[in-house]
């Protein structure tokens, strides 16, 4: 085969073409690497506020239950109250 510079300059363009390849393959490969590291963490986070409102979610669920025993506790005594009230009043009648 004979060497020619023609033949040298082509040999050197090639190979700095496949360096520069393997060079953007490795920048790629770490662009992918962080992006994945970031959605990971973001995915954590948002797991952790889902979990936040979850537990504040069966904290108001169990508030208005809670309520919800007042408020009926209230109506049964208004009613007794009642009833004593409409008892005296047909007495002094």
């Amino acid at each position: 085969m004979n060497i020619t510079p023609t033949n040298l300059l082509n040999a050197a363009i090639l190979t700095l073409a496949l360096v520069s390849c393997v060079n953007v393959n490795d920048e790629v490969q770490n662009k992918l690497e962080e992006l994945n590291n970031k959605s990971e963490s973001l995915d954590s986070i948002i797991n952790q506020e889902v979990d936040k409102a979850l537990k504040l979610d069966s904290m108001i669920n169990q508030e208005t239950e809670k309520v919800k025993k007042i408020d009926s506790l209230l109506n049964k005594s208004a009613s007794q109250l009642d009833s004593i009230s409409k008892r005296g009043m047909n007495l002094l009648k």
